[in-house]
C-alpha cells in the first residue's frame, strides 16, 4: 500500500545551491503544480497486546449495538442472531459459547492456538517510507496535483533515479505530455526501479508546463533515499589435497524475517559443486510433492544467520597444466528471498577466491604401499613426482631424512640410501618404486622421505608420515 515519503517542502540534492527560505517559498508559491510521492509497500500483520477482545466474524455483519440494543427481542435482531448463529457454530460442532450469547463474555476464549499471538484480525498499513534495501524493487507512486485556481496545459513529465553513479529514467511523457490538469485535480503514475546499488539514492521528479497565463514554467522536485545492505555473506575456504571445502555464513540485516527461496552457488568453469547437508531423520517421509514443494529456509531478522558448506573439485575435464594456471575464482551466489508477506529480493555476491597457497613447482606424494607387511622382507612403496611448473626440473635425489629427535627409526630404505630421479617435463609426471624395510612389529610410521633437486641445491619439505602394519612371519 502507499505511504507518505516527504513533507509539503522536497530536499534539495546533495551539492546544489539551496535558495534562502523566502526564496523557497516564493519558488513553491510561483508554481501551480507540486508532485506528492508515494511509496507502494505491503502491510504487516501488527500484534496488539492491547487488545482485549477477540476479533469475532460476527463484526463484520452486524453493527455493533445490533444485538445488544434496548430491545434484543425485536423481529430483525432475532432473525439475525438465529442466522449467525447457525452460521458461526453448526449443530454438529461442539459448542464453546452459550446458545443465543452474543456478548462480550466469550471474547477471552481462544477457540485456535492462533489466537495467542493477539493478532487483531487487519492489516497495518505502513506509516513511513520505511528501509529499502540492496535487491529489491523500488516501487513507488507519484501524484502531480495544480493547487492553483488556473488550468495547466502540455504538462510534460519525466522521472528519474540518480545514483552516485548513473542516472537511470523511469518516466518520460516529453513526445506525449499530458494534455491538460484542471484547476484542483492530478496526474497520477507509478515508477519501478531494481535496486542494484548502495548508498544515496534521489528521486528526481520534473514537470514543464504552461500556466494559466501561458508562460512556460519548469518544476524540479527531488525525494531522497538511502539504500542499505539487507544481508551479509561471509566465507571460509578450505582446501585438503585435491578437494575444496566453502563454508557460506548468511546473515540477516533486516528487520523482518527473510524466507530463503533460493541459496545456489554457481561454480566457475575448472570447478564442480556439492551442497553438503546433514543426513536427516529416518522418520522424515519424502515424496516427489515434497521435493518439489521445498520448504524455504527461515533467517530470522536482527541478526538471524544460517549456514552452507559446498564441496568442491577440479572438473574432470581439467588438464594439470589448466588447473595449475587456473584462475583462483571459485564462483558466486545466487540468493533469492522473501518477506513475510511475499515482497522478493535477489542478490548476486561477487566472485568468491581460493585461499592463496604457495605454489609448489614439484609435488611428492605416495601412491601405494602394501597391505600385508612382514618383518624384515622389504617391500616396495610406489611414489609419484609431479611437476607443476612450466620448465623442465631435475635431477632429483631421493632419500630417507635422519630424525630431528634422533629417535630410532624401525622402517629403513634397503639397498642404495639415495635414488637418482631424472629430468621431469613442465607438468609431466614419474613413478618410481623405493624399497624399504621394517625391522619391528607393529604399528610403525614411514618418515623422512626427502626430495632434493641436485643443480638448484635445493631441499624440499620431507613427504608427510605414512602409517603401516608390521606383521611377524
Amino acid at each position: 500500500m502507499a505511504s507518505p515519503y516527504t513533507g509539503a517542502q522536497p530536499p534539495y540534492p546533495a551539492g546544489a545551491h539551496q535558495p534562502p527560505p523566502p526564496a523557497q517559498a516564493l519558488l513553491q508559491q510561483n508554481h501551480s503544480l507540486a508532485f506528492r510521492v508515494m511509496r507502494l509497500s505491503r502491510p504487516s500483520l501488527q500484534p496488539d497486546q492491547a487488545a482485549a477482545l477477540r476479533f469475532d466474524p460476527r463484526d463484520v455483519f452486524l453493527p455493533e449495538d445490533a444485538l445488544t440494543g434496548p430491545d434484543p427481542s425485536a423481529s430483525s435482531a432475532a432473525d439475525a442472531a438465529a442466522f449467525l448463529q447457525g452460521l458461526l457454530h453448526p449443530l454438529d460442532s461442539p459448542a464453546t459459547t452459550v446458545p443465543g450469547d452474543f456478548t462480550f463474555r466469550d471474547r477471552f476464549l481462544l477457540r485456535d492456538p492462533v489466537d495467542a499471538l493477539a493478532l487483531p484480525g487487519l492489516l497495518v498499513l505502513p506509516q513511513s517510507f520505511g528501509a529499502i534495501y540492496l535487491g529489491e524493487t523500488f516501487c513507488s507512486y507519484i501524484s502531480i496535483n495544480n493547487s492553483s485556481s488556473f488550468e495547466a496545459r502540455d504538462v510534460a513529465i519525466k522521472a528519474e533515479i540518480q545514483t552516485e553513479r548513473q542516472r537511470i529514467l523511469l518516466l518520460d511523457t516529453s513526445k506525449a505530455p499530458v494534455e491538460s490538469i484542471r484547476s484542483g485535480g492530478r496526474y497520477d503514475f507509478i515508477v519501478e526501479h531494481d535496486v542494484k546499488e548502495l548508498g544515496a539514492h534521489t528521486l528526481v521528479c520534473t514537470a514543464l508546463y504552461n500556466d494559466g497565463d501561458g508562460e512556460r514554467k519548469y518544476l524540479p522536485q527531488f525525494f531522497k533515499f538511502t539504500v542499505s545492505n539487507p544481508l551479509s555473506v561471509r566465507t571460509k575456504v578450505r582446501t585438503i589435497k585435491d578437494t575444496t571445502y566453502l563454508e557460506a555464513c548468511i546473515e540477516n540485516h533486516t528487520k523482518s524475517n527473510l524466507y530463503m527461496d533460493q541459496v545456489d552457488f554457481e561454480p566457475s568453469q575448472q570447478w564442480a559443486a556439492t551442497r553438503l547437508e546433514a543426513d536427516e531423520h529416518p522418520s522424515t517421509v519424502k515424496s516427489i510433492i515434497g521435493d518439489l514443494c521445498k520448504q524455504p529456509i527461515l533467517i530470522r531478522a536482527g541478526g538471524g544467520i544460517y549456514n552452507y558448506l559446498y564441496q568442491l573439485r577440479p572438473s574432470s575435464g581439467e588438464s594439470g597444466q589448466t588447473k595449475a594456471e587456473g584462475s583462483s575464482i571459485l564462483g558466486k551466489f545466487q540468493i533469492t528471498w522473501r518477506t513475510n508477506l511475499g515482497e522478493p529480493g535477489r542478490l548476486q555476491t561477487q566472485n568468491i577466491h581460493s585461499t592463496p597457497t604457495a605454489s609448489k613447482d614439484v609435488d611428492l606424494r605416495a601412491v601405494k604401499v602394501p597391505p600385508v607387511i612382514f618383518l624384515e622382507r622389504p617391500f616396495m612403496v610406489n611414489l609419484c613426482l609431479t611437476n607443476q611448473s612450466d620448465k623442465t626440473v631435475g635431477p632429483f635425489e631421493v632419500f630417507l631424512a635422519p630424525s630431528v629427535l634422533d629417535e630410532e627409526k624401525y622402517v629403513l630404505v634397503n639397498g642404495l640410501q639415495k635414488l637418482v630421479l631424472p629430468l621431469v617435463e613442465a607438468f609431466e609426471s614419474i613413478n618410481f618404486d623405493l624399497s624399504m624395510v621394517a625391522t619391528q612389529v607393529g604399528v610403525q610410521k614411514i618418515s623422512g622421505i626427502t626430495l632434493y633437486a641436485v643443480q638448484e641445491k635445493k631441499l624440499y619439505e620431507p613427504l608427510s608420515d605414512i602409517e603401516i602394519f608390521v606383521d611377524a612371519e
